[in-house]
């Protein structure tokens, strides 16, 4: 995503209020719409993604397999198959699972307040990681990833150990 591209703002009952540039919205803290996808394969495992170092917040950690923001001029569903064959190389059907609310402030001072609308889906093959998106992935049983979250946080993004902890 081009980071001048406008992103949804939504109110608290995530509706759809405007469209306000990327940065700009994660600088103020604006309220606005996200998407997480967690696809499993046949062996019950997790997809996970390690995002790529040059990512604007959270370079390096691992997180759900692929996320983003809805931008401005597109059907959000649509776009989350887009973002999974950008980020991952592969698109799967996709099943609404829940949405939440978090906030948090990053150590660079931007601000993440959203509400996380979360799918899955099923993909048993081999993904193609973008590696201006992620820079590995991972297989992994969610047993095992929730305990690496408890031993391990600082290895997670924030919105993923809240979504696998309090929902999965």
């Amino acid at each position: 995503m081009n980071r001048l591209e406008k992103i949804a703002l939504v109110d608290d009952k995530d509706n759809i209020i405007s469209y306000e540039e990327k940065m700009l919205v994660h600088r103020q803290g604006l309220l606005h719409r996200a998407f997480s996808i967690l696809v499993f394969n046949d062996k019950s495992e997790i997809l996970l993604q390690q995002r790529a170092l040059s990512k604007y917040h959270t370079p390096g950690l691992w997180t759900n397999t692929c996320c983003s923001h809805l931008p401005q001029n597109i059907d959000f569903t649509t776009y989350m198959h887009e973002r999974l064959l950008h980020e991952m190389g592969f698109d799967c059907k996709l099943e609404f699972a829940f949405s939440f609310h978090y906030k948090i402030e990053f150590d660079n001072q931007l601000i993440e307040n959203e509400i996380d609308h979360v799918y899955t889906g099923i993909f048993n093959g081999t993904p193609i990681p973008n590696p201006k998106e992620a820079m590995d992935y991972k297989w992994e049983k969610l047993d095992f990833v929730k305990k690496d979250i408890k031993t391990n946080p600082e290895l997670y993004t924030y919105w993923f150990k809240e979504l696998i902890s309090v929902r999965l």
